[in-house]
């Protein structure tokens, strides 16, 4: 068991946070962030972060072991929390397995047949609205992608101890079925990044 302290460390040579980070308490009934396994991943802080579609809170870099925050999330205590859990659940992602992917598609597709609507997250939203009928059945790019982000905004709805935000938008009844997928996948207990 390792602390996430001891798994992430902050680039000395860029802007600091300008309030510490600690990981937040789990309020009461929600989860904490799972214990990781898995090498260090440094944390950097950038000004007016990009990329091809234009300015964005974070970006995990995966075969490099980092994660860039924009300096104004950063800076947001709650906000960073939520899109620090996102990022890290990006390297989990990696290394979950097919058959753990493939049922958290199948949980999806099923919210999709039940015309569910918003989602945990805006990464995950724009995607979801994105899709065109036939991404699910022919595991599109597209698809696959906001199968990724919507399992890393649930995994910040879920750890990183914001209780409401703009972007949870997803009905309850859904919330429901994708917070027993976590822990039915043991994902809440024990994760490697």
């Amino acid at each position: 068991m390792v602390s996430i302290t001891s798994k992430l460390s902050l680039d000395p040579g860029l802007s600091p946070v300008p309030r510490p980070w600690r990981p937040v308490p789990a309020a009461k009934g929600r989860p904490r962030l799972p214990n990781m396994d898995g090498r260090p991943i440094r944390l950097e802080i950038r000004r007016q972060l990009a990329d091809r579609r234009g300015a964005v809170h974070a970006g995990a870099f995966l075969r490099q072991r980092r994660i860039v925050f924009d300096a104004e999330t950063a800076a947001d205590p709650d906000e960073f929390a939520r899109i620090f859990v996102h990022e890290i659940f990006h390297f989990v992602w990696l290394r979950l397995g097919n058959p753990c992917r493939w049922s958290y598609e199948a949980l999806l597709r099923q919210e999709l047949r039940g015309r569910a609507r918003g989602e945990l997250g805006w990464s995950a939203e724009w995607r979801k609205r994105a899709l065109a009928t036939r991404d699910s059945g022919r595991r599109t790019r597209r698809w696959r992608e906001y199968v990724c982000e919507s399992f890393c905004d649930t995994a910040a709805w879920l750890f990183a101890g914001v209780a409401a935000h703009r972007e949870f938008t997803l009905d309850r009844r859904f919330r429901i079925r994708r917070r027993q997928w976590f822990d039915d996948s043991a994902v809440s207990k024990r994760i490697s990044i």
